[in-house]
């Protein structure tokens, strides 16, 4: 079964196993898989990228947020690694942003000075370098929300950055809270996206949800990661979204645009639940139906899930005009994510609206 691959073995589920089809008759279904994905491929092999979502940090950055052991991943390398990983795996463009935290838990003038300095080194830097292969979101100071209001206006006009990412909650505060309206009201006046990445959890959150009594197992980092990459931020961005809708983000902002990554960060299977019970208590508090702000102001990305069914579940409720292709590097493999992106068996012109076409429109670019 092993050799039969990924694809060929859900395939040959789907179509058999457990339900009376013959080993030579599910490898066969399986082979015929196999072509079938490897023509697909083929066909779409000359396919433009756009990676929506792809990390970059400084040993500054790294030592702020205590991250030196990410040293040696190509994190802080925008350079002949990256481009050459970039070639290998056919990616055209990476939209570059600042590893979360970034630097939106400084305060004061030193949280403002150092994502000045972030931006403009990208921009003096791998921007320059490498024309047409880097663009990037801007970093933010949010413990100052107008002053990270001023950055973001400039870093677009000045630099020619696409918008903003942040990284999860602010301190003890999401994006809905009025401290950061300058900031919403700067992006949607500019038009463009803000991006959220997920973030660490505060430290009372990582305590009650989190925190693993047994000791000898904290060398594994368990409880880390369980509150990070393994479970936490994915349901803490679909938290900070659901709360920009409710608390009335979008009837504020109605062109505001937010961006969020990783297949939708487990929106797509709670869709349809969300959708009807908060359907019912917003009728007379919303401007609109809930769900029709998931249509109008959110974006999705395919960064580090690369996964058929997944991408599946997402396109069931969501349009494929508001879906772009992402890689998550460095934590994620570029060829694999683009090879397998090749690979989906979807109509050419919706996969060309994924992998680039989407993102060239949202940002005003060009492959």
């Amino acid at each position: 079964m092993n050799s039969m691959g990924r694809r060929s073995f859900l395939s040959a589920t789907a179509v058999g196993i457990g339900a009376g089809l013959s080993t030579p008759a599910i490898v066969s279904c399986a082979a015929a898989n196999e072509n079938e994905t490897s023509d697909i491929s083929q066909r779409d092999k000359d396919l433009p990228f756009i990676g929506t979502e792809e990390t970059f940090s400084t040993r500054e950055l790294m030592v702020l947020n205590d991250r030196l052991f990410l040293e040696d991943t190509g994190l802080a390398e925008i350079g002949p690694r990256r481009i050459g990983a970039m070639d290998e795996a056919g990616l055209n463009v990476q939209i570059l942003s600042a590893h979360t935290p970034g630097v939106q838990n400084v305060p004061g003038q030193k949280g403002i000075d150092f994502a000045y300095r972030l931006n403009k080194m990208l921009v003096d830097g791998p921007m320059v370098t490498y024309p047409g292969r880097f663009e990037a979101f801007a970093t933010l100071p949010l413990q100052s929300p107008e002053a990270s209001a001023d950055e973001l206006e400039r870093a677009v006009r000045e630099d020619g950055f696409l918008g903003c990412l942040t990284n999860g909650i602010i301190g003890k505060k999401f994006l809905d809270h009025p401290d950061f309206e300058p900031v919403l009201a700067r992006a949607e006046a500019l038009d463009v996206p803000i991006y959220i990445h997920p973030g660490l959890p505060p430290d009372e959150v990582f305590q009650i949800y989190y925190s693993n009594m047994r000791p000898e197992y904290q060398k594994e980092f368990q409880d880390q990661v369980l509150s990070i990459s393994a479970y936490g931020w994915h349901q803490e961005v679909v938290t900070q979204c659901l709360r920009m809708i409710t608390s009335g983000v979008f009837d504020r902002h109605p062109t505001l645009q937010i961006i969020i990554g990783h297949m939708g960060e487990g929106l797509p299977f709670f869709y349809k639940r969300v959708v009807e019970k908060m359907s019912e208590v917003t009728k007379r508090s919303l401007d609109k139906p809930f769900e029709q702000y998931f249509h109008d102001n959110f974006w999705f990305t395919t960064s580090a899930f690369f996964q058929d069914d997944l991408l599946d579940l997402l396109l069931k409720y969501i349009s494929v005009d508001r879906v772009m292709f992402a890689t998550d590097y460095p934590f994620a493999n570029m060829k694999e994510g683009t090879d397998w992106f090749r690979a989906v068996d979807l109509p050419r012109e919706a996969k060309e609206k994924i992998s680039f076409r989407n993102a060239e429109k949202l940002f005003g670019i060009k492959v």
